[in-house]
């Protein structure tokens, strides 16, 4: 039976590197991806889509796959709106998880129908930790695994490179609030920031299966 990890699987995008810095260019790239393509295509149908950086078994977790849905046609409209020339070319690394060799495959064949030319590189984990994780990358594909890891994008020197005077204050308030309710809506809030921002473009949440007889 297939189950729920904390796996949020992402094409991470560079947003200190022109022209992901522009939002329209990030909403651009979301609105370019099928995530059932993708979660068809990697993991076999398993796995459910997700709008921000949380999983469905979290707490405080809200749906946003509606924020930045597929839209072949929105994705062009708004990389001609930020000024891109197409093709514009892009790397795309992939670490060896079948998830992100096979995902990142699907991936960048639906990026170039809106004129953005993935160039495939795959990399070993060795080479993606000492390469895109140190923020020398355009994309890649990547399943963040540790729970409630969204405090790193209050970190500018984190490798996507998101840099939010809103968000520090959001999770800032988060931290200082006590009150369980309270801490619950501004969790809505900050996955919202994330989905707003587009900050990376958000698939699905990686599955687990258990055999058991």
């Amino acid at each position: 039976t297939p189950g729920g990890t904390e796996g949020k699987t992402i094409v991470g995008i560079n947003n200190k590197k022109k022209p992901f810095d522009d939002v329209r260019v990030r909403r651009a790239i979301a609105a370019a991806i099928d995530r059932k393509a993708v979660i068809d295509g990697s993991s076999e149908g398993y796995g459910k889509p997700i709008g921000s950086h949380m999983v469905p078994s979290d707490a405080g977790y809200i749906d946003l796959t509606g924020a930045n849905p597929y839209d072949p046609e929105k994705a062009k409209a708004l990389l001609k709106e930020a000024g891109v020339a197409t093709p514009l070319n892009v790397s795309l690394t992939l670490p060896p998880p079948a998830y992100a060799r096979q995902g990142g495959e699907i991936v960048a064949a639906q990026l170039a129908k809106v004129g953005i030319v993935a160039k495939i590189e795959n990399v070993e984990w060795a080479q993606w930790l000492s390469g895109a994780f140190k923020g020398n990358f355009d994309l890649t594909v990547i399943s963040h695994v540790e729970p409630l890891d969204f405090d790193r994008y209050a970190d500018p020197s984190y490798y996507y490179g998101y840099d939010s005077k809103a968000y520090k204050d959001l999770l800032n308030t988060y931290n200082t609030t006590t009150d369980a309710k309270a801490r619950l809506k501004i969790l809505g809030d900050i996955q919202r920031q994330l989905a707003t921002d587009s900050v990376n473009a958000y698939l699905f949440q990686l599955p687990q299966f258990a055999v058991a007889n």
